[in-house]
């Protein structure tokens, strides 16, 4: 009996398994979904002695779209990228966004605002971020009792 209900379902069964299969391949492609979606751009923080350094990917910009704010401890990339007029075009695909975007990084240390400098080249964004003095190690001199 159990295996007759069965074979009754195998049909819709499999075709649920074919929505979900479509569904998934809909969702994955889907820039929302894709692990680095969280954030744009995507940037690669590091640090090596006294400065700490970003890069930020901004393919298709221009220095006029881009501005790089530094307060205290906080970084900020807000860019646009303008939207090419192709009134007449049909998309088959249009995956690349186009509007204003602000990525706030907070790093793990105060920085010289002054002494700051960002360039941008063939499409990736630098920025070097000296240390404050602040939050540089101190030698601290030992006195005796």
């Amino acid at each position: 009996m159990f295996a007759r209900m069965l074979d009754e379902f195998t049909p819709l069964m499999r075709l649920q398994d074919e929505m979900n299969r479509l569904f998934d391949s809909f969702v994955e492609d889907s820039p929302a979904q894709r692990g680095y979606a969280s954030g744009y751009p995507g940037i690669n923080l590091w640090e090596e002695g006294d400065n700490a350094y970003v890069e930020a990917e901004l393919p298709g910009f221009n220095m006029e779209d881009v501005e790089v704010l530094v307060t205290g401890d906080q970084l900020t990339i807000n860019g646009q990228r303008k939207a090419t007029d192709r009134s007449n075009a049909s998309y088959q695909r249009r995956e690349r966004g186009t509007g204003r975007f602000s990525r706030a990084i907070t790093l793990p240390w105060q920085v010289d605002a002054d002494k700051v400098q960002a360039k941008l080249v063939d499409g990736v964004l630098t920025v070097t971020l000296p240390k404050a003095d602040s939050a540089k190690p101190k030698k601290i001199k030992l006195l005796g009792a």
